[in-house]
């Protein structure tokens, strides 16, 4: 007789990116749905609060400005890491101009730095996002953690995820090792402290 305490097997369907664009096409998901496609799976992400967007606001300009005409930026917008994985970064920097991407969203093999901006969610953008990024080949991640008020630069990705990863705090400098030229203070990114900082 089968133990009835048996976990049962369901079986799953592991969406791909193709599917994940029909079902997008098809009206499945609102304007206002945040969703990203991790490993065949449809995640909801967290809502973006104000200081979140703040400091993509100040990144977003900064980049655009110092990179130019020099590398492609991306705001929030889908990054194809494989078959299975589509994840919205907060920021990426990509080789070549806008032109390359009047067709397709970028690809890892694109990518030369992604960043994550989290409150709420760092948790997940350190354990679930940054190993995938690192898998995929991208040669730098940076976190922002808004609430520590600090950014961990990740390089030398592998198969287990970055190698090192060197957090920077206020006063700090950051000098990219993937973006030749890119260097940003993390008093640039996060503003000087004001008090609370949320």
């Amino acid at each position: 007789m089968a133990d009835p305490q048996a976990a049962i097997a369901i079986p799953r369907h592991r969406f791909t990116v193709d599917d994940f664009a029909r079902l997008g096409e098809a009206g499945i998901f609102t304007e206002g749905d945040r969703v990203e496609l991790i490993d065949g799976e449809i995640r909801d992400m967290t809502p973006i609060g104000q200081p979140h967007a703040w400091i993509v606001n100040r990144l977003t300009r900064r980049l655009v400005m110092r990179l130019a005409d020099r590398a492609y930026v991306s705001v929030q917008n889908p990054l194809r890491l494989d078959g299975h994985s589509e994840p919205l970064p907060d920021l990426v920097v990509a080789r070549g101009g806008e032109d390359d991407y009047a067709d397709r969203h970028p690809e890892a093999g694109d990518v030369l730095l992604v960043i994550e901006v989290a409150d709420s969610s760092l948790r997940y953008d350190r354990a679930e996002k940054m190993p995938r990024y690192a898998r995929s080949g991208i040669p730098e991640a940076w976190l922002v953690d808004v609430t520590d008020r600090a950014v961990t630069v990740y390089t030398a990705p592998g198969s287990g995820g970055y190698a090192s990863g060197q957090v920077f705090r206020q006063g700090a400098e950051i000098e990219s090792t993937a973006v030749a030229g890119l260097h940003v203070t993390v008093d640039e990114i996060i503003g000087r402290a004001r008090g609370r900082s949320r």
